[in-house]
């Protein structure tokens, strides 16, 4: 299991619905693919506005998020810039269920840390809304 949980958005316009959402994903993952030359999606799971997680590198395999970190880490990206996009409460909720279920089975230690994207690399995700937010999770880790 990793120790670590990485929350960062992925600066695309938010979706709402499941078919939105279908779309936004499907559009990350040819961003990834075709461009970036990863396998698939970086992210181990992406969270859309429908309150829906999606699967990427999933639990099993390392991902392509944050440089230094992939192989110690799990890298969550919330779909929408969270600069100017509110967090809706699905949203959390959904990234929450998927954390608990991690430590139920394995994937996650009990004792895992939730960072920001921007403290591992110069950027500013995941935006100014959304570290607010995961600034209050009891798993928080400030440095």
């Amino acid at each position: 299991p990793v120790d670590l949980v990485i929350i960062q958005h992925t600066v695309t316009p938010i979706c709402n619905t499941d078919q939105r959402c279908a779309e936004r994903v499907r559009s990350i993952q040819n961003y990834h693919m075709e461009t970036r030359n990863f396998w698939d999606i970086g992210y181990n799971f992406i969270v859309g506005g429908n309150g829906k997680v999606y699967e990427g590198a999933g639990w099993l395999h390392v991902g392509a998020h944050t440089r230094g970190y992939n192989n110690r880490a799990l890298g969550i990206a919330f779909i929408g810039n969270f600069n100017n996009d509110q967090v809706k409460r699905s949203m959390i909720d959904a990234v929450k269920a998927l954390l608990n279920c991690g430590v139920r089975n394995g994937h996650l230690t009990s004792d895992y840390h939730v960072v920001a994207h921007r403290q591992l690399a110069n950027l500013d995700s995941p935006g100014r809304k959304l570290y607010n937010e995961i600034r209050s999770w009891p798993n928080w880790m400030e440095d």
